[in-house]
C-alpha cells in the first residue's frame, strides 16, 4: 500500500498546483509541495532519515546564495541600470521578446538557467510596469528561453551536467552544441512564434521609450557588480577547467558561495537581503525532493520503463520519454535513472544527447517540469504577479510537442 501513497500523493499536488485554490482557501506552490512532503511523511512512505538525505543541499545553497545576489542586485538598482544598457535598443515589444528570448537562451547556457531565473523574473516585471506590456507575456519568454537555451550546454541545468559526467560523454563543451546547437536555435524561433500567436494584442508597433533608472543605493551596487563579474568569471574558469584539466572540479555550489561574498560581508545590508530572499521556493525545493525521493523509492517508474516493448536505445523513445516521465519525476530524477539503462543498452553520443533533450525541453511543457519555471512564479508573485497552471500548459503543451518534433529529427538524421 505504502507504495502507491506517493503516486496518489503526486497526482493530488498536480490537481492543487493546478487549480491552487480549494473553496475560499488559497494555495501557493510551495504550501502544495510542503503538503504533499508531510503527507508521505506522516503516512510511512518515506522514513525520515531518507527524507532528509534526500535534500539535495547542492542545490539549496546554490540557490540561497544566488537569492542573496539576486536581491543585492534588485535592491540596489544595478539591475534596472544594467538592463537599460542591455535592453534599451529594443524598439517595440516585438524586439524586446526576441532579445529576451535570444539573451536569455545564450546566458542560460552559460550561467544555469535557475541563475537566470533568479535575477531575470524582477527585470520582466520591471519592463512590464514602465512598456505596458503583459507581465505574463514577458514571464514566459524568459521561462522557455532559460529552459530551451540551457539545452545546448553541459552546465545549462543541473541534468545536462549530469549527462556530461555520467553518460561517457567526450568534450562535452564541444559535443552538447555541435549535436544541440541548430535545433536549440530553431527551438527559440518557435518559442517567438507561439508566444506571438498567444499574445496578438501585445505584438504591437508603438514604439518603447525607455529611460535609464538611477541607482538607489549606490554601495550595494558596486558589491553586486563586484558579485556578477566574479560569478561570471568563476563559470568562464569552470568551462576552461573542464577542457584542460578534467579531473578538476570546481563546484557549481562554490562558485555561487565565493560569488555571494562581496554583498554578504562588504554590505551593512546583509541580514536585511538575508531576510528578503525568496524563502518559500527554498521550502518548495526541500518539500519537492521529499516528495520526488518517496516516488522513486515506490518503483512505480521503474517498473514502468523496465516492463515497457519498446526500444528504449531508439532516440524518439529516448527523447518522448524524457519529456514525458520529467512531469512526474522531475528531470534530474528521470536522467539518474535513464543514464545506467541506456549505458547498459549501449546508447551512443546521440543517444545521450537525445536524453539531455527530452529531459530539459520538458520543462517547456508543464510548470513542474523545470525547476527555474517553480523559480519564476515564486518570485513573481511576491510581487503580485503569476501564471496559472493553464496558462503555462495552454502555450508550453503545443511549445514542447513542436520542440521536441524538431530535436528528434534533428538527432535522427545525425550519424551514430
Amino acid at each position: 500500500m505504502n507504495t502507491l501513497i506517493p503516486i496518489v500523493v503526486l497526482i493530488i499536488v498536480f490537481l492543487l498546483i493546478a487549480v491552487r485554490k480549494i473553496g475560499n482557501v488559497n494555495f501557493r506552490i510551495w504550501q502544495v509541495m510542503l503538503l504533499g512532503a508531510a503527507t508521505v511523511l506522516v503516512t510511512g512512505a518515506i522514513t525520515p532519515q531518507d527524507a532528509l538525505a534526500s535534500i539535495n543541499l547542492d542545490v539549496m545553497l546554490f540557490l540561497f546564495f544566488m537569492f542573496v545576489i539576486g536581491e543585492a542586485v534588485a535592491e540596489s538598482g544595478y539591475l534596472y541600470h544594467l538592463s537599460h544598457r542591455l535592453f534599451s535598443r529594443a524598439e517595440s515589444v516585438r524586439h524586446l521578446v526576441v532579445l529576451i528570448l535570444l539573451g536569455g537562451g545564450l546566458f542560460s547556457a552559460l550561467l544555469m538557467n535557475d541563475t537566470l531565473a533568479v535575477i531575470g523574473t524582477p527585470l520582466m516585471l520591471y519592463f512590464a510596469r514602465r512598456h505596458g506590456i503583459s507581465p505574463k507575456l514577458l514571464l514566459l519568454a524568459l521561462a522557455f528561453a532559460v529552459t530551451t537555451g540551457s539545452v545546448v550546454s553541459p552546465i545549462g541545468n543541473p541534468q545536462n551536467l549530469l549527462v556530461a559526467l555520467s553518460g561517457s560523454v567526450p568534450d562535452p563543451f564541444v559535443t552538447f552544441p555541435l549535436y544541440l546547437a541548430v535545433p536549440t536555435a530553431i527551438s527559440l524561433l518557435l518559442a517567438y512564434g507561439f508566444l506571438a500567436r498567444a499574445f496578438p494584442g501585445e505584438f504591437h508597433t508603438t514604439a518603447l521609450v525607455h529611460r535609464e533608472e538611477e541607482i538607489r543605493d549606490p554601495t550595494l551596487a558596486s558589491l553586486s557588480r563586484l558579485s556578477l563579474i566574479l560569478l561570471v568569471l568563476l563559470i568562464g574558469a569552470q568551462v576552461v577547467a573542464a577542457m584542460l584539466v578534467p579531473e578538476f572540479d570546481l563546484r557549481v555550489t562554490w562558485i555561487a558561495v565565493v560569488a555571494a561574498i562581496p554583498v554578504l560581508v562588504g554590505s551593512r545590508r546583509r541580514f536585511e537581503l538575508i531576510r528578503r530572499i525568496d524563502w518559500p521556493t527554498l521550502a518548495f525545493f526541500a518539500g519537492l525532493f521529499v516528495l520526488m525521493a518517496s516516488v522513486w523509492q515506490s518503483g512505480f517508474f521503474q517498473s514502468l520503463i523496465e516492463g515497457s516493448s519498446l526500444d528504449l536505445a531508439a532516440i524518439p523513445v529516448i527523447v518522448v520519454m524524457g519529456v514525458v516521465v520529467s512531469q512526474f519525476v522531475s528531470n534530474v530524477p528521470f536522467v539518474a535513472l535513464a543514464l545506467p539503462v541506456l549505458s547498459h543498452l549501449g546508447s551512443s553520443t546521440v543517444g545521450m544527447m537525445a536524453l539531455a533533450a527530452g529531459s530539459t525541453i520538458a520543462g517547456n511543457m508543464l510548470i513542474l517540469g523545470a525547476a527555474s519555471n517553480v523559480i519564476i512564479i515564486q518570485c513573481a508573485e511576491r510581487e503580485g504577479e503569476t501564471l496559472t497552471f493553464g496558462e503555462f500548459a495552454r502555450i508550453g503543451v503545443p511549445l514542447t510537442i513542436a520542440q521536441t518534433a524538431v530535436y528528434v529529427l534533428f538527432l535522427t538524421l545525425l550519424p551514430a
